[in-house]
């Protein structure tokens, strides 16, 4: 998600001794929405995943299942995900500041500095608003415009967020602290 991408999927596969490198017995195609989290995805794979599995078992006992030797060169590395990764980088395109808001949801979570205030981002939106500031500026923060901030191409609207150590709020009532105003910017990396 974080990638950007518009799909995802399940795999069966026969268990070998190698990482990853059994034949494939079955697959499962699962697109991905734009305001989809990882939990939502997660959840989907799980339900989506367990009903192919117990299909495949029977296929198997059936003698109907067939063995694919998976494509060496699709293979791709996913490494582990650090707190760190979340640091928003303003300066991005604000499809990317989106992508990272929802991909690190529940866990380890964007987050970004404004006077050197952390803030949690917890849902986000592509803003409709022209970039019209430098990257990281807030471009409105009212209870009627919400929070926009600029993106090195576009914008985007903040939905959700938590000041550290405090609960996660509406946009709406994280304007009403006066910590957010319209022209203040988050710092960038």
């Amino acid at each position: 998600m974080i990638g950007g991408d518009a799909e995802t999927g399940v795999t069966i596969m026969r268990v070998v001794k190698a990482l990853d490198a059994g034949p494939m017995l079955a697959q499962v195609r699962v697109p991905i929405e734009d305001s989809d989290t990882t939990t939502v995805v997660e959840t989907t794979l799980a339900v989506r995943g367990a009903e192919r599995l117990l299909a495949t078992l029977d296929d198997i006992e059936k003698g109907r299942a067939t063995e694919t030797p998976q494509d060496e060169t699709l293979v791709t590395y996913a490494p582990k995900l650090t707190k760190a990764e979340g640091l928003v980088d303003w300066r991005r395109p604000a499809r990317d500041v989106h992508n990272l808001v929802r991909g690190l949801w529940p866990w380890p979570h964007a987050y970004a500095f404004l006077d050197g205030t952390r803030f949690i981002l917890h849902r986000s939106q592509v803003s409709n608003r022209p970039e019209t500031a430098v990257a990281g500026t807030i471009l409105a923060a009212s209870a009627t415009d919400g929070l926009h901030v600029a993106c090195g191409q576009g914008a985007v609207e903040i939905l959700e967020l938590q000041l550290e150590g405090k609960r996660v709020m509406s946009a709406r009532d994280a304007i009403a602290t006066k910590l957010l105003t319209a022209g203040a910017s988050f710092s960038t990396p």
